[in-house]
């Protein structure tokens, strides 16, 4: 399968959606169109910490993403993303956005503990990753973002 990116950005704007653009524009992804999954990591996927995405292919094709996004205008905004897995197997990614980095800090690590619950396999450690941004005069957002693989076309020729 190749690499699982996970990436992180934060951003300001005078909307919501130009914090948010700026959020992805800080983790390189801000030229794909995002098209959301649901978080089981598949087994043959190796899981990478890059902070900011690398050339992925041209601008306007699809990312396959598992996202957690937070945008508030006032105080602070929280994102995070937390996986476990089996050695050399499958796992899950847990997404979590709110108001408080030791909050979503904490509900990622219950969801895994429940996620990890619902399934027989033997995972291993658990990995989390969070961002966060602060208001003040513009609307502020944090994003957290598991990438998988390569950008793809969305139109058939």
């Amino acid at each position: 399968m190749g690499a699982i990116r996970i990436v992180m950005g934060s951003g300001h704007g005078p909307t919501p959606t130009a914090a948010y653009d700026a959020a992805l524009a800080e983790a390189g992804v801000h030229n794909y169109n995002l098209v959301t999954l649901s978080s089981v990591i598949p087994a043959d996927a190796r899981i990478e910490r890059v902070g900011t995405a690398p050339d992925l292919g041209p601008a306007g094709r699809g990312l396959y993403v598992v996202q957690a996004a937070e945008t508030t205008d006032e105080g602070e905004a929280a994102a995070a993303i937390g996986w476990t897995r089996e050695p050399d197997g499958p796992g899950i990614f847990y997404e979590v956005s709110g108001s408080s980095e030791r909050r979503v800090r904490e509900d990622v690590r219950a969801g895994l503990s429940a996620g990890r619950e619902l399934r027989e396999w033997d995972f291993g450690e658990k990995h989390v990753e969070v961002t966060t941004a602060t208001a003040a005069e513009e609307y502020a957002c944090a994003i957290v973002l598991a990438v998988y693989g390569e950008s793809h076309t969305l139109i058939e020729q």
